[in-house]
């Protein structure tokens, strides 16, 4: 291999292209070479194969190279589907948002809605780890997102509330399940290492007794027994969902 190509390989992988990603090449677009015989994988396999290579192995293990090597392509060949890691991330978040439904009937009780989408959202992102972090790095929605927006945004119409306000409502919903989603996946790594779980529990329990942290010691001294990871998120979405003012 060529260092020139070498190099376009690995600012493929990084996806610094110096544009980014163009949201209208991306998504209204089909997606195939326009030229040459018909290729024996299209954009759809190739999203497919990244999405299964990051649940499996997680997103730092998503590079153009093993997402050719899943699809049997050339790794030049990805960049007419996708030019670089970045637009390949956005492609592969809009297709795990195809999992989610957008024909659901509202209720007509928005804040009831509303918990509903969450707990959709929740769902996915425990279906695909990797998507808290991704959804940190999107520009743009893609089709599927776009219809889970308007399902959302349909929700919230009993609100009165205006366009930039239900939009603000629906991105505040969604970083709080994928904040939500990684503390969850976080605390199941920490309850797979008893050794980890017992050392993070003599940390607190010295740091309540040291007397500087009364507060804290107060608040652990009161905690009643841990809730299960439902429950939990329930709990915390009730405060949030529960406190949003729709005048």
């Amino acid at each position: 291999m060529s260092g020139d190509r070498a190099a376009s390989e690995r600012a493929g992988d990084r996806g610094a292209g110096a544009t980014g990603v163009d949201p209208q090449q991306l998504w209204l677009t089909s997606g195939q070479p326009r030229r040459g015989r018909r290729p024996a994988y299209d954009r759809e396999t190739i999203t497919a194969a990244a999405v299964a290579l990051a649940d499996a192995e997680g997103l730092d293990a998503v590079t153009m190279r093993k997402v050719a090597a899943q699809v049997g392509a050339g790794v030049m060949s990805l960049y007419s589907y996708a030019p670089d890691k970045e637009a390949l991330l956005e492609l592969m978040i809009d297709h795990v948002s195809g999992e989610l439904p957008t024909t659901v009937t509202s209720t007509g009780d928005w804040r009831t809605d509303l918990k509903a989408i969450a707990r959709l959202q929740r769902a996915l992102m425990l279906r695909h780890p990797w998507l808290p972090a991704a959804l940190s790095t999107r520009r743009t929605p893609g089709p599927h997102t776009l219809a889970f927006l308007e399902h959302a945004l349909a929700a919230l119409r009993p609100t009165g509330l205006d366009g930039a306000a239900k939009l603000e409502i629906f991105a505040q919903l969604t970083a709080f399940v994928a904040g939500h989603v990684s503390y969850e996946i976080a605390q199941a790594a920490v309850s797979r290492s008893p050794d980890r779980a017992a050392a993070e529990a003599r940390y607190l329990a010295a740091v309540a007794a040291d007397g500087h942290h009364p507060e804290l010691a107060e608040a652990l001294a009161a905690s009643g027994r841990p809730l299960g990871p439902e429950d939990t998120f329930t709990r915390f979405l009730n405060r949030l969902i529960d406190g949003l003012d729709s005048d």
